[in-house]
């Protein structure tokens, strides 16, 4: 069984982040907070409701390990490639796959090019869904680029 890359952690954690933090008792903890594409979130991009109890940095690392797994599968599923491709580029796809839904995957010429081990018209696909709430972010910007990076750095 193939298990989470290292760098797949890495990248999330980068760019997800473990903000909003408070004191709850002698623990760090994060509140629930909108993140800028206008989803509820918690953690490390752990999706939830406004009404989530806080949660420490351990609580978060669980959800990140089981979300990733969740986005490992599905990577798998409709990449099926990448089982035997170099771990980076496994990372960059789960990680994409993390952030934006395994149904965003599924249904894109980023797929398709994948598949088709087509790096270089791949990382062109990545760096394309920068938009959150209808317009372009930053972060989203800088994310697809390190993904890209990932996915080129064995070519």
């Amino acid at each position: 069984m193939i298990e989470v890359p290292k760098t797949a952690i890495e990248l999330a954690k980068r760019f997800e982040g473990f903000e909003r933090k408070v004191k709850r008792g002698t623990d760090i903890t994060a509140i629930p907070y909108i993140c800028p594409a206008g989803f509820w979130t918690i953690g490390y991009g752990h999706l939830c409701d406004a009404q989530h109890p806080p949660i420490t940095d351990a609580e978060a690392e669980a959800y990140l390990a089981r979300d990733l797994n969740t986005a490992l599968v599905a990577t798998l599923r409709h990449c099926p490639v990448l089982a035997s491709e170099p771990e980076g580029r496994l990372a960059a796809i789960v990680d994409f796959t993390f952030n934006l839904g395994a149904g965003r995957l599924q249904t894109s010429t980023l797929r398709r090019r994948v598949n088709q081990r087509d790096w270089a018209a791949a990382a062109t696909e990545l760096r394309q869904w920068v938009y959150g709430g209808g317009k372009v972010l930053p972060g989203l910007v800088a994310r697809r680029e390190a993904e890209a990076t990932w996915l080129l750095r064995n070519a």
